[in-house]
């Protein structure tokens, strides 16, 4: 990603730190890092194969809004339902996966032209995503806070904008050609970045590990409104089974601190 687009999102996370802190919220961040499952135009659909091949890492830096505690006069704010089970968070994540075709179509005993361009086609993605979260905790915030060794289950939902940044090519030579690239892959083909909107939904767990510290496992789906992330899109009314958009599937294990 540019360096002036990460300079502008360190400046509006300032910003909004600052000027947040003024309405009497309090302040969470922390790091989250895992694997990434990328659901995409290689490989066969609902393979097992395919979705332990194609997957990747991912890493990001996370902020909370905790509108339950005042951090300037370490005391709590006015009791409310949302004040005892909502937090706010934002992102900043980077994630890259290398991809290939999986599954029955390039079984090593499948020797036609076909099956031997599949098995040559590579691909990467890296997506670089902002955006905003809504978490929800069924059980209260404030007595977890309090409570070293407890748990604290959430969904949460929500939309990011990424950056990605795709790249498609074949072991047999050059893309487009009748030796190295299927017919459904012909002109559908881009190593060409852009951005996208996707939805963000994920469930988890944060575990108290210090008063000022919580351990944090939430596994998430994010879906992209296009199906060019991944640098493949066949014609989806030819080919009904490449018709969804790129989406994935990410574990992520965070450590989250306590500001104060």
């Amino acid at each position: 990603m540019p360096k002036k687009i990460i300079l502008t999102i360190a400046l509006l996370f300032a910003f909004s730190n600052n000027a947040l802190a003024q309405f009497g919220f309090s302040h969470e961040v922390g790091v989250i890092v895992g694997p990434v499952a990328f659901q995409s135009d290689y490989g066969e659909r609902y393979n097992f194969a395919t979705n332990a091949g194609n997957t990747g890492y991912g890493i990001g830096l996370i902020h909370y809004l905790n509108f339950s505690y005042r951090a300037e006069c370490n005391c709590y704010t006015p009791e409310t339902y949302f004040n005892d089970h909502f937090k706010l968070r934002s992102e900043l994540s980077y994630n890259k996966t290398d991809l290939q075709h999986f599954g029955r179509w390039v079984d090593p005993d499948r020797t036609s032209l076909f099956a031997n361009q599949l098995r040559g086609m590579r691909g990467s993605t890296s997506v670089t995503n902002i955006g905003m979260q809504l978490e929800y905790f069924p059980l209260s915030i404030r007595d977890f806070s309090s409570t070293i060794g407890a748990w604290a289950p959430f969904i949460s939902l929500g939309g990011q904008f990424s950056f990605y940044d795709p790249e498609a090519y074949s072991t047999l030579g050059p893309l487009n050609t009748p030796i190295s690239t299927p017919i459904k892959y012909y002109n559908a083909t881009t190593n060409q970045g852009g951005t996208v909107w996707s939805i963000v939904g994920s469930v988890g767990t944060r575990y108290k590990l210090t008063e000022l510290s919580d351990l944090m496992v939430d596994l998430r789906l994010q879906y992209y409104f296009s199906n060019w992330v991944d640098g493949l899109n066949p014609d989806p009314a030819v080919y009904v089974e490449n018709r969804a958009n790129d989406w994935n599937v990410w574990l992520n294990f965070g450590y989250i601190y306590y500001l104060q």
